[in-house]
């Protein structure tokens, strides 16, 4: 790759520019090389053929040449498809390209680590999972789910870029001064998913990983786990965990403090995501609340336990894993 760049050229569709470009770019000026690079929006190919790298337009596909179009009919690639062993396979745009093939040179200079850190391909993969395909699936039109939609969602990102591109009936409008808004937001956005895995969602996984190893402290089961620090987020990582520490059996409660310092008995979901959990607690002490919930359960100092009894919560360390221990006869 030279050295010299002359310009990073985008092309849009109708002189619309869409969430994909706009982040493609964000991430390309991110990296030393792109840093000091123009903008070019343009769909003349002899402008194109001029530039050091495309996102976006020219109908071509080539990383070696440095062109991450995606839409030519011929285009079907995913991140499984393009990176052994990914798991992903939403079509991807313009984003999921550029990502694809600078995003750990650009999550390492953000993190400030080396490319090859295995924290860099950690964050890679988050990243991607919790935004950059939301990015992809949308601009390629891939629906979230099957079925008819219940309502729509207007404020996605891709949502508030579209919204910045002059209405139709608009004449007064900087076109090059609303992409640049655009890039300010997306920029912003990107930049705070990277910055939250590496200073909130990387530690919890310690904390994950040592209540993991102490789960058999807490409890003979081995399925009641206590976090050393409450409101980390910790189910992504302790269903990855489960499976690389190859735990058996599956942990069913989480013990943790609140932001009161009181204790929560949280279930864990069957899948990641899912409202439906591995054991739920005592339909009997679900909705109930304070010393009801006590008298029922014959445990002290009970706060309360939701209605659809995913959680509940005590004064007290020792009330929490008490209730915890309950709720596991159900499943003898």
């Amino acid at each position: 790759m030279s050295g010299d760049i002359k310009c990073l050229k985008i092309g849009t569709h109708n002189g619309h520019f869409h969430c994909d470009e706009v982040l493609a770019c964000f991430m390309l000026k991110l990296l030393p090389q792109y840093k000091n690079a123009e903008i070019v929006r343009t769909r003349d190919q002899k402008v194109l053929d001029t530039c050091d790298i495309v996102v976006d337009v020219g109908g071509v596909f080539d990383p070696e040449k440095h062109r991450y179009d995606h839409h030519q009919r011929s285009f079907t690639e995913t991140m499984s498809s393009l990176c052994a062993g990914k798991k992903w396979v939403t079509k991807l745009s313009s984003a999921g390209l550029v990502y694809l093939h600078f995003g750990r040179k650009v999550i390492s200079q953000i993190l400030e680590v080396k490319v090859d850190d295995p924290i860099t391909e950690v964050v890679f993969d988050q990243v991607y999972e919790n935004f950059i395909e939301e990015v992809d699936g949308i601009d390629n039109g891939v629906n979230q789910y099957d079925g008819t939609p219940k309502y729509k969602v207007t404020t996605n990102l891709s949502g508030q870029v579209s919204n910045l591109n002059p209405s139709w009936n608009e004449t007064d409008k900087d076109e090059e001064e609303q992409f640049k808004k655009a890039m300010e937001i997306v920029g912003k956005v990107f930049l705070d998913r990277v910055l939250y895995c590496k200073n909130s969602w990387l530690p919890a996984r310690e904390l994950v990983e040592e209540a993991l190893n102490g789960r058999n402290k807490v409890d003979a089961s081995g399925e009641i786990m206590c976090l050393s620090q409450g409101g980390c987020p910790w189910k992504d990582h302790l269903f990855t965990l489960e499976k690389e520490l190859e735990i058996s059996p599956l942990i069913k409660y989480v013990l943790y403090t609140d932001t009161a310092g009181k204790w929560r008995v949280q279930c864990v979901p069957k899948l990641l995501g899912s409202f439906e959990n591995r054991l739920s607690l005592p339909k009997e002490w679900q909705g109930l609340r304070d010393q009801e919930l006590s008298d029922k359960s014959g445990i002290p100092g009970c706060i309360f336990v939701h209605a659809n009894g995913f959680i509940g919560g005590n004064t007290t360390y020792e009330g929490a894993l008490a209730m915890a221990k309950y709720s596991l006869k159900q499943q003898t």
